[in-house]
Order: C-alpha cells, then structure tokens, then sequence
C-alpha cells in the first residue's frame, strides 16, 4: 500500500482565476484621452499600413496619426454634423455622410471632395464603401437605402423596406449588405438583384450591426443586448449577450471576438465561439463608438462627452509583430514525430513523512517540531500518531532538550480553538508519563506552570461566557413573558369586537 503524507487541513476560500484573454487585452493600457469638437459617433482605423484613426464627431472627420496620436488632416468641409466616415479597402479615398442629407467621397491624402451623392432626403447616418470599391452604400432617416455608382455618380439601387428610421449598417460579403433601423428590424439586402433577401426582427429599436467573420452571421446591438443571427439558417437568431445594462451603441468584430460598447460606461469583448464574455472595461462617458486596428495594437473608443479613448497594447520585448497579433489563437498541432510525453516529476516526502512512514514515531515527532512548521503540520501528525495508537510511544523516554519543544507547543496552542481537542488529549498523556519526574527538571517543571496558568485563564474565560449566555437567556426570557399578557389583551379585545351584534 502507498503511503499517503501527512496533510493538513486547509480552510477551504474562493479564489479568482481570470480568463487567459482577459490578461491579453488588460494590456491595452495608459489610455490617452483627446478631445473633439462634439460626441464621437464614429470611429474607424486605416486598413492599410500605418492604421491611422479616422475619427468622425461634430461637423468633420479628422484623421489621426497612428504613431504620434496628432491630427494630420481635417476634412472640414461639411454645412451640417458629419456621420460615419469610412474608408475604401485601399485606404485612399474615405466616405461620409451628414445632416444636410448628402454623401460625399474626399481623397484621404490631398482632402479634395472628388464625389458627391444627392438624393437622400434626411439626414444620412451610414455610408460604406462596397467590397468592389466601384459602388457606395447609403442608409438615412428617410427610411431609405441606396446604393451609389462612383463613376457615373447616380444611384443604381434602392430598398425601401423600413418604415423607420435606418441608423446602422455593415457589409456582410460581396453584393450584400445589412441594415438596422429604429422599426425593430434588421434587413439583408442583395445588392446585385435589388431585392431583400432576409428580415430579422427583435425586440428593440437596432443601435448598430455587424457581420461576424465568414458572413454567415450578424451581430445585432438593440436595447441593452447584443444577439447572434444566423444567415444561412434565415436569420435564426442563436444567441443572446445580455451582459449590458444600458442600451448597447456600438458593435466591433476583431476574428473570433466581438467588442460591444454601451451607455452603461463599459466596453465588453465576447468570445464569438464560445459564446461568452471575456473581458470588460470602464470608461469616464457613455460609449457611442469603438475600434480595433486591423493589427490589435490599438483600441479606439469614442464617447457621448466629446472624448474619445486610444489604448495602446503592450508587447511583451522579445515578442515578434505576428506572433504578438495572433497570441490568442490556440497553438498549431505538433508534427507526429515531435510528439513526447512529458514525465512528470515525483513531489518527495517531508523529512517527518519519511520517519513516520518508516514508524520512527519519536523521531517524526522530533522532526516536525525542529523545523518550524505551521501549528497546523504539528496537529496533523499528533492527530496521526493518535490514530496509529503511538501517541505514547512517541512521548515516552525523552529527556529535558527533547521534552522542552513538546511543552512550549503545548503552552503556545493550548487555546487555539482549532487544536484544543489534540492538545488536551497530549498534554494528558505527557502529564501521565513524567507526573513523579517533574521536580527533577526546573526548566520542565516553569513549562508546566505556564501551560496551568494559561488553561486556567481560558477556564475563566469560558466561565465568564457562559454567565453571560446565562444572563442574556434571561433577557429573552423575560422579554417572551412581557409581551404574553399584551398579546393575550389584544386577542380578547379581538374576540369581544367579534362577538358584538351588527
């Protein structure tokens, strides 16, 4: 049979174990807060190199340097509040809308308006550049969607379906697209056959959507919950992230993640395979936009107080760029012929787990006390010598320098609520051994006094607890017998207003 150590028992305590991802993005920190002309109702990072931050608030769009955090153009040139501005996949050309119910494409280097779409009749909240980069899409209060061809400059398409205003859009893959508006409705339209293709209807007005990545599904934002759609199944909805409390304004896909900010102050990120929250953040003002750069290095989010957020990601200093971006994923499968098993190694025993497993009693009890253990640990192994019936044993024959440690322990734990049970039953024994050979050592003999003078505190202390147990049993007593009568007067009063004719 194995022998099995000595354990001491441990109090059990909740601990807090944090997610492996939510140490990957705490990383995103020393934010740096800047302050716009008005509330920051978009925000979108470059798709190609450097990612500088397009930030769309009041009545511009400015671009920030990704390096330096400093404007480095302003397009200016809007009469009323811009909205959503965009980039094209290549970076050089960005789209925006406004509350003078136009469309207009700038240059992204040189500023200059090279388009400008007419027709909407209120105020235009999403453009988008198509995945062709030949077309632009439209959504706006009027309730209307459209789609706009760059180089004849007129409109190809347009879907009429909501009946409310359309506030949020994204492009799910080539030729389709997703609207959300305030009808409680989502709308996938097929841009290459004019026509819509699948309605999603919730349970609250649509904040904002986003296509997950592959396109086979949508993040919805409505009210204070983000919910999955599945495309393929028709819109069937698959899930529901209610971790917010306020109503959700802002949806960000980063691969396998989804970033979800609200009025609620915070900014969660989801786990879109799992289906979980992995980690949240709090910031000063009401969330209305979030970005992620294309690289994850950095994190943008803008806020209702004309503020808005960029936290940089700390690498760790020997981490490469690649393997810094993609440290969430899980490792890639090892070849088979690199595949081992690993040996674990054997934890040894204690030295008084070696002593007692070979029955040297004395000697583990010698040990134990030697070393400086934890009261806990001399417990234990008294409680293990009592069990093997080798209590004695081990506390027979010892003389003055082996009996002293025994009776300082005794005399420091004597009253240790935990260990009084197993100290009592060793100090009796210890007493039954050297009774007639206390007198022959003065320092034995001054332990022992002490370890009387201490039991007989904690006997006055027990006494004193249990007058007082007494004394407050009284009390309650006396209290029961007071309010008898009173409640006995109560019901009679009770009765004889019963009992009296109508």
């Amino acid at each position: 049979m194995e022998y099995k150590p000595i354990g001491a028992a441990k109090r059990t305590r909740t601990v807090r174990r944090g997610l492996p991802e939510s140490a990957y993005w705490k990383r995103f920190a020393s934010p740096v807060l800047v302050k716009e002309h008005g509330m920051v109702t978009w925000m979108e990072f470059s798709p190609t190199q450097p990612h500088d931050l397009l930030v769309t608030a009041a009545m511009r769009v400015q671009l920030y340097g990704a390096r330096t955090g400093q404007v480095r153009r302003t397009f200016g040139r809007f009469t009323a509040t811009a909205r959503s501005g965009s980039f094209r996949l290549d970076g050089r050309l960005i789209v925006a809308g406004d509350d003078a119910n136009s469309v207009v494409v700038l240059d992204a280097r040189s500023r200059t308006v090279l388009r400008s779409f007419r027709g909407h009749s209120d105020p235009v909240h999403v453009t988008r550049f198509l995945p062709d980069r030949a077309h632009v899409l439209s959504a706006s209060d009027d309730r209307t969607v459209r789609v706009w061809d760059m180089a004849s400059q007129a409109e190809v398409s347009r879907f009429d379906g909501h009946s409310d205003y359309v506030r949020s859009g994204c492009v799910v893959s080539a030729g389709v697209v997703a609207t959300g508006a305030y009808d409680r409705t989502v709308r996938v339209w097929d841009v290459r056959a004019a026509r819509s293709v699948a309605t999603i209807a919730i349970e609250d007005p649509v904040e904002a959507v986003a296509a997950l990545a592959g396109g086979g599904a949508v993040a919805v934002a409505g009210g204070p919950g983000v919910h999955v759609h599945d495309l393929v199944m028709g819109g069937r909805r698959v899930a529901t992230l209610g971790n917010h409390e306020k109503t959700v304004t802002a949806l960000c896909v980063d691969g396998a993640r989804l970033l979800a900010g609200s009025l609620d102050h915070h900014v969660k990120i989801y786990d879109m395979q799992a289906m979980r929250l992995v980690h949240s953040t709090t910031y000063p003002a009401p969330v209305l936009s979030v970005a992620l750069s294309p690289d994850a290095t950095r994190l943008a989010v803008g806020m209702t107080s004309g503020v808005f957020s960029l936290r940089t990601r700390r690498t760790p200093p020997n981490a490469s760029s690649e393997s810094a971006t993609r440290d969430l994923l899980p490792p890639p499968p090892l070849p088979a012929a690199d595949l081992r098993i690993e040996q674990r190694r054997r934890k040894g025993l204690a030295d008084y787990d070696r002593l007692l497993r070979k029955f040297h009693h004395a000697r583990a009890l010698d040990a134990v006390l030697a070393n400086n253990r934890t009261g806990m640990t001399v417990v234990a192994l008294l409680q293990e010598l009592t069990h093997r019936g080798a209590l004695v044993a081990a506390l027979a024959g010892r003389d003055e320098l082996s009996l002293d440690p025994i009776v300082r322990f005794l005399v420091k734990f004597i009253d240790h609520p935990r260990y009084t049970p197993v100290l009592v039953a060793v100090a009796d024994a210890l007493l039954d051994i050297y009774a007639d050979l206390l007198l022959q050592s003065d320092r034995i003999a001054a332990l022992f006094v002490r370890l009387r003078s201490k039991v007989r505190v904690e006997l006055r202390v027990q006494q004193e607890m249990q007058m007082l147990l007494g004394s407050v049993d009284m009390l309650m007593a006396a209290s029961r017998v007071a309010h008898a009568p009173a409640a006995a007067v109560a019901s009679d009063d009770d009765g004889a207003a019963a009992a009296m004719p109508q």
